[in-house]
């Protein structure tokens, strides 16, 4: 049996703006998931993916030669399979060239948005040792930055160009880190479909100037008071961009500190800056999931 582990991801600055090169700041998460895959002398894979409570929550059996399905217990999943395994082999086509069971266990909740789908491509690409952003290209598209996360081993700074991205390992050691938390919005929304329906022509030079400036502004300070200013402009300068709402205005006019959107906005996590009180106020507002700077990134 090989084995093969990536980490999950969160974009804390650059989100859309890093599809037409800007500077973003990234973190690779704790937990991720892996893939294990048993050769076996036979002419089929049986494909399980086992989510973080032991069940299975998707599988499949397919020809290895053909890629041609056999059984399947969802058909949308498995097109969506199919078209990365079927990218990998136009990247290498010796992969895959035995039968035998595949086995992935994802350690976080699949609605987390921490990236189910990156950490699959980059776990793949590794497997076929093939280039995962050629891969990602191929397949389900998007800036790369979830797949530089995967093998990192600290938080990164990413700037997209092509196969061969520019990657800074940096370190993130805020002293008021305690008071930085990370909240699930209850909902999961579609990073591929969010970049899809996003212009990169919105994307102009100054605003990738402003973005890269705030980026590198977040990274260096050492104040929660121009941490949470840094936070502000960002989502103002995206909230313009979009036309949308910033998420704390939306839902979370009264609160003290600064909320800033990751990634895609309106789902998945959002970044808080408060203090100690913050956690009983979401948890009040309906919002349970709540995890601590700290215990979150790698």
């Amino acid at each position: 049996m090989v084995t093969y582990y990536s980490h999950g991801k969160l974009l804390l600055t650059g989100e859309y703006a890093v599809l037409n090169g800007a500077n973003a700041l990234a973190v690779p998460c704790k937990k991720g998931q892996n893939l294990n895959y048993s050769p076996k002398e036979k002419n089929t894979i049986i494909w399980k993916s086992i989510d973080i409570n032991k069940a299975v929550w998707f599988e499949a059996e397919f020809k290895v030669k053909t890629l041609e399905l056999i059984t399947t217990s969802d058909s949308a999943i498995w097109k969506s399979l199919h078209q990365l395994l079927k990218a990998t082999r136009e990247l290498n086509s010796a992969f895959l060239a035995q039968g035998g069971q595949v086995c992935t266990h994802l350690e976080f909740e699949r609605s987390w948005g921490l990236g189910s789908s990156s950490t699959l491509i980059s776990n793949i690409a590794l497997w076929a040792n093939i280039n995962p952003y050629q891969l990602l290209e191929k397949s389900f598209g998007g800036s790369g930055c979830d797949i530089a996360c995967a093998q990192a081993k600290m938080p990164l700074t990413y700037k997209r160009k092509q196969y061969d991205p520019t990657i800074e390992s940096i370190k993130l050691d805020y002293p008021f880190s305690e008071n930085l938390f990370f909240i699930h919005l209850n909902q999961k929304i579609d990073s591929q479909k969010a970049v899809a329906s996003f212009y990169l022509d919105k994307v102009g030079k100054s605003i990738i100037k402003e973005i890269n400036k705030l980026t590198e502004m977040i990274i260096r300070t050492s104040k929660q008071d121009d941490f949470n200013l840094y936070l502000k402009t960002h989502e103002t300068i995206l909230g313009t961009l979009l036309n949308q709402k910033t998420v704390q205005k939306e839902y979370f006019s009264d609160f003290k500190g600064v909320v800033k959107s990751l990634g895609a906005w309106g789902g998945d996590f959002i970044l808080v800056s408060g203090d100690e009180k913050s956690p009983k106020y979401f948890e009040d507002k309906g919002y349970p999931i709540i995890i601590p700077f700290k215990e979150m990134i790698l």
